[in-house]
């Protein structure tokens, strides 16, 4: 009997064991019809997530649309705003007037004269930005603020073939307003520009016009050709040299430094230094008294109509070499000046003529091109040179010599003082 309740007792535990596995598997079974109708929901959830983040992306790129729309909108009101009198109101307390007591000398011997300029704030430390003949000579310097404060400045550097001059003031307790430089290779012929200067003395004086042409050149005071400067039409007369030209954001886009005129008045047309040479000269100035601008030591023509039919050139363009300085770079990079005289009815420079119905060395090489950049005459090569280069760079000239075009490679050396 006892075998028989243990086949029992097995039997109803086998018959248990079979029930719980059936009521696992059921449970399992509606456990799992749970999870697939979860992950089904969770699905759904996620395409509609899905639909919803790329109608939020649309919205988003809508937005954007628009804001950059208000914003070049904004920018529109802005330039439309930035007109003349609030540019006057954000830059005045940076402009300044110059005085200054130059010696003079005469054939009866030294005497002291006045001269009388423009400049702006550089930088809080007290740097003021003028032109070099405004200060030229000076033995004493006063700067005046709109505020009627007045600083004994001192000389820190000149530049006269630049046309450039820094002065030091102790502002002592005084907030100083910098004005900020622009990026002048960015201007463009009819741009509209703000001049602030002291024109015969008249205070802090603002006249308008537009960029008239970019890449003049100007003799300067140093008698050395500065090229890339900036022409426009803002009345400016004697006492206006040395301030800032300025764009309508405020910044300053060059120095004004010479008018184009006959009597001496402004007759519609002004020149200013570039903003991106006063700041490599500046620095200069600033930190080592001096600026060294490249030199090559030749002396030459700008090649016209004339001129390319006497050499039989296949062009009317580029800087005919006359001369090569002595121990120049030029002379140790084998250029070569003409030796067969010609006598022209016109040689010009960079505009300025310099020759008329006189005899000129021809023959010599002819420069082209720089770097690969194509030159029309000596304007094109000196601002290149100014912009980009600084003297103990190496840069490579394409001339034509003897009928052929040649690439001659030629380190740039300091101007001589």
């Amino acid at each position: 009997m006892k075998g028989v309740y243990v086949a029992a007792a097995l039997a109803l535990s086998l018959s248990i064991l079979s029930l719980v596995g059936i009521v696992a598997i059921y449970q399992f079974t509606i456990y799992e019809s749970k999870i697939s109708q979860q992950i089904s929901d969770l699905g759904s959830k996620i395409t509609i997530l899905e639909e919803e983040l790329a109608r939020i992306r649309a919205d988003l790129r809508m937005l954007r649309a628009n804001l950059s729309q208000q914003a070049q909108q904004i920018v529109l009101v802005q330039q439309n705003l930035t007109s003349p009198e609030l540019v006057y109101e954000r830059v005045k307390d940076s402009v300044v007037m110059i005085k200054a007591r130059v010696v003079v000398e005469t054939i009866l011997g030294k005497r002291y004269a006045s001269s009388q300029g423009s400049g702006f704030v550089y930088d809080v430390a007290g740097y003021i930005i003028t032109n070099y003949h405004v200060v030229e000579n000076a033995i004493e310097v006063e700067v005046f603020f709109p505020d009627k404060s007045i600083y004994k400045a001192a000389p820190v550097g000149s530049d006269p073939y630049a046309d450039l001059a820094v002065l030091k003031i102790d502002p002592g307790g005084k907030v100083l307003y910098p004005l900020e430089l622009a990026n002048s290779s960015l201007l463009r012929v009819g741009q509209p520009v703000i001049a602030i200067g002291n024109p015969y003395g008249f205070e802090a004086t603002l006249t308008t016009g537009v960029v008239s042409q970019l890449g003049r050149c100007l003799i300067s005071p140093g008698m050395r050709l500065v090229p890339n400067v900036i022409q426009f039409d803002a009345a400016v007369n004697p006492g206006s040299s040395g301030g800032p030209l300025l764009d309508y954001s405020g910044k300053v886009i060059g120095v004004t430094t010479a008018i184009y005129a006959e009597t001496g008045e402004f007759s519609g047309i002004g020149f200013a230094i570039p903003s991106n040479i006063v700041s490599r000269v500046i620095k200069s100035l600033i930190e080592a008294g001096k600026y060294q601008h490249p030199w090559m030591g030749i002396d030459g023509v700008d090649v016209n109509m004339e001129i390319a039919r006497l050499m039989s050139l296949p062009e009317a363009r580029g800087f005919l070499i006359t001369g090569v300085a002595k121990n120049s770079p030029a002379e140790q990079a084998g250029l070569r000046a003409g030796t067969s005289a010609a006598t022209i009815s016109e040689g010009s420079v960079c505009g300025f003529t310099l020759y008329s119905n006189k005899r000129i060395n021809v023959g010599g090489d002819v420069i082209l091109a720089v770097d690969g950049f194509k030159i029309l005459g000596i304007a094109d090569l000196l601002a290149y040179l100014e912009e980009h280069k600084k003297p103990g760079d190496q840069i490579i000239l394409t001339v034509y010599r003897d009928g052929q075009l040649v690439n001659i490679p030629l380190t740039l050396g300091a101007f001589p003082p």
